[in-house]
């Protein structure tokens, strides 16, 4: 099934632009686009790295999952697989904001979980308003969505920022 991604959000670029981000990363997901892997089999071929970046991927909506019997008899195991086979972009921003939006995925990777955990222990197990967590960082409000779209640990559901 053809599955189009249509981008209109700028901040959805951030997950695009994470999983071409390494080598790795790309060679997961050139792997997903043409085969179904269970995470055992993407850890085995492309190491912990490759793992971590299947995750990630399941986190960003990437990709698809079912549930499959890989022997007879079998207890089923959980397969991935690319969502979508293309993206549509169709967005415009300032420049300011797509600066924001890069610095989020060019962010190193030291510096950007020191962020990530200032944000975790700020909006603590119950979650707390965008608008509050962008103002005690000091963060714009696209920065923070952006970061907010890297993090395996952050999500957002609805205006609040909360644990996964």
């Amino acid at each position: 099934m053809n599955r189009i991604k249509v981008v209109n959000e700028p901040s959805d670029l951030v997950p695009m632009l994470l999983a071409v981000q390494t080598n790795i990363k790309r060679k997961v997901l050139d792997a997903l686009f043409r085969e179904w892997l269970t995470l055992k089999e993407v850890e085995k071929r492309f190491s912990k790295k490759g793992k971590e970046a299947l995750i990630l991927f399941e986190k960003m909506k990437l990709v698809e999952t079912r549930w499959q019997s890989l022997e007879p008899g079998a207890n089923p195991e959980k397969v991935f697989h690319t969502y979508y086979t293309s993206f549509h972009i169709n967005a415009s921003c300032p420049v300011n904001e797509m600066c924001d939006i890069l610095a989020a995925v060019i962010m190193p990777d030291k510096e950007f979980q020191r962020l990530e955990n200032k944000m975790i222990r700020f909006v603590g197990k119950d979650g707390k308003f965008a608008g509050d967590v962008a103002e005690k960082m000091r963060l714009s409000p696209t920065l923070l969505k952006s970061a907010v779209k890297r993090s395996t640990k952050l999500e957002y559901r609805g205006h609040r920022i909360e644990k996964i």
